[in-house]
């Protein structure tokens, strides 16, 4: 009953954060968003006490139920080792292997020191949180889009428009490069032997392996009711019972529950640790009777929470709203920034290159394709801003309302207008006014704070044409301008992120 009770939460805890790096409408964010700020290491960056606090005491109570339970990559490789064991028709195919505590330990040294040094780089690679992230965005997402542009697509020729089309595209070859390397790796560890990866190279499940050695709950072993079959051991995913010295390393264990549910003596149990005493004549103290329990999380409740989202994601598609006609416009060149552009709410590139797990779920809720993994070593997959397939719009705060880390602060609307990202530059040699000599006032009109004014090219002609001029104390850096210049390949004047946010 354990087993079964965790494996639905389990389950149920892994469809949403999947969600919520599906959900392109920013609905479920409202609701399960604290699943993504409970994970450990977004909870350490945002400074997050309760969340913090909670993990470490349920695991100083139940032992690394957190990685069986809450964490996602955890929950994945066991997705992996289940259809492995079925493929194999194996399902007694683990053994019990010695602990590598040079490379644990060297890992979560390594994870400690980038984290310190300010090197999130090397620790986004090592978060698993973050690591799942980058899966379910480079990966699961894209599915989810071609989905849901397919229904879009019938939708349409019958005059419905419950569903609408999103694009689907590679932010960054180098970021999908490395999810994929991951990916590759991580599936591989979990194809052969389960939790290896979570057991050797994790460093969030070396933290919590060192506090569970002192767990007030674990897996103890009757030595006198073990026959030593060895079927704990074959069936353990993190290779933790070594049934020769009846002995479990707890550092390793995940409170899988797979030990107790395949005892067929019953000489593991779940139980109260005990303190090491002189022998002395056995006493079974009582324990919570087992009984039917239909209690938890049901099949029909997740089913219905998955349908009544669905029906949200419809009615939210609705809401939809867009610049522009339909003629296809050939596609911009991305500029060269000295600085880059961060989200409103980073307060500036320093804040977020320290606190960002580079996990992706601000890149998949941007509704405006602004957002994309960076490609420069010293923020490598964090995200960066750029204005050829939208802006960023006044009224959008969703990168701020779902990141984890506290990397992108909440802000509001009203916060946003008045915080500067970033100033428009012009360009006069990429400007129609001077290339194709044609009024053009696209910068001016769309400008939000007023910050772009026309003032005549040749001021002694009264039919002179008019260029742009920047008032930099009034540029929030949006993007408007640089998104609906017409001028291609590359636009007319461009926005360069300032170092520092501050407000206008």
């Amino acid at each position: 009953m354990p087993k079964k009770i965790r494996v639905i939460i389990a389950a149920l805890f892994f469809v949403l954060i999947t969600l919520l790096f599906l959900d392109f409408t920013g609905t479920l964010h409202k609701w399960f968003g604290w699943l993504a700020r409970i994970q450990l290491i977004p909870a350490i960056l945002a400074v997050n006490a309760i969340a913090v606090v909670s993990l470490v005491l349920l695991t100083l109570i139940f032992g690394r139920i957190y990685c069986s339970v809450i964490c996602p990559l955890g929950i994945f490789q066991d997705g992996i080792s289940n259809i492995s064991a079925r493929r194999k028709k194996k399902k007694s195919r683990f053994w019990y292997s010695p602990a590598k505590s040079w490379l644990r330990y060297g890992v979560l040294i390594l994870f400690v020191i980038s984290m310190v040094a300010g090197a999130n780089a090397i620790a986004s690679l090592l978060d698993p949180y973050a690591a799942y992230g980058r899966i379910a965005s480079n990966f699961f997402a894209p599915l989810y889009y071609w989905c849901n542009n397919i229904l879009a697509y019938f939708a349409e020729r019958v005059d419905s428009y419950t569903f609408y089309s999103v694009d689907v595209w590679i932010k960054s070859g180098i970021t999908f490069g490395i999810t994929a390397a991951t990916l590759i790796i991580i599936a591989i560890l979990a194809w052969r032997n389960g939790r290896t990866y979570c057991n050797t190279i994790c460093p969030v499940g070396t933290l919590l392996g060192l506090l569970s050695k002192f767990s007030l709950f674990r897996p103890t072993i009757n030595t006198e009711k073990c026959n030593s079959c060895g079927l704990c051991a074959r069936n353990c995913k993190a290779s933790c019972i070594d049934t020769k010295a009846k002995n479990i390393d707890y550092s390793r264990c995940v409170t899988c529950f797979n030990c107790t549910e395949k005892c067929k003596t019953g000489a593991i149990k779940y139980t109260i640790r005990k303190k090491e005493k002189k022998k002395e004549p056995e006493i079974n103290l009582p324990t919570t009777p087992t009984t039917p329990s239909n209690g938890g999380v049901s099949r029909r409740g997740a089913l219905s929470l998955i349908a009544a989202f669905a029906v949200t994601n419809a009615i939210k598609a609705q809401e939809i709203r867009v610049d522009g006609g339909v003629a296809d416009i050939e596609d911009k060149k991305v500029p060269k920034r000295k600085t880059p552009v961060v989200p409103p709410g980073a307060l500036g590139i320093k804040h977020m290159k320290i606190h960002c797990t580079s996990c992706q779920l601000c890149v998949s809720a941007c509704p405006n394709n602004i957002l994309r993994p960076s490609s420069k070593l010293e923020t490598l997959m964090q995200p960066e801003m750029s204005f050829e397939r939208g802006y960023c719009r006044p009224e959008c705060t969703k990168c701020s309302q779902v990141c984890p880390t506290g990397a992108i602060k909440s802000i509001t609307t009203a916060d946003k207008s008045a915080i500067s990202i970033g100033t428009a530059v012009w360009i006069k040699d990429n400007c129609v006014v001077n290339t194709d000599e044609v009024q053009c006032n696209n910068c001016e009109y769309h400008c939000p704070t007023g910050a772009i004014t026309l003032i005549s090219k040749d001021p002694g002609s009264n039919n002179s044409l008019k260029i742009p001029v920047v008032d930099n104390s009034l540029c929030i850096g949006c993007g408007a301008c640089e998104y609906l210049c017409p001028a291609r390949p590359f636009s007319a004047i461009y926005v360069e992120g300032n170092i520092r946010h501050h407000s206008i």
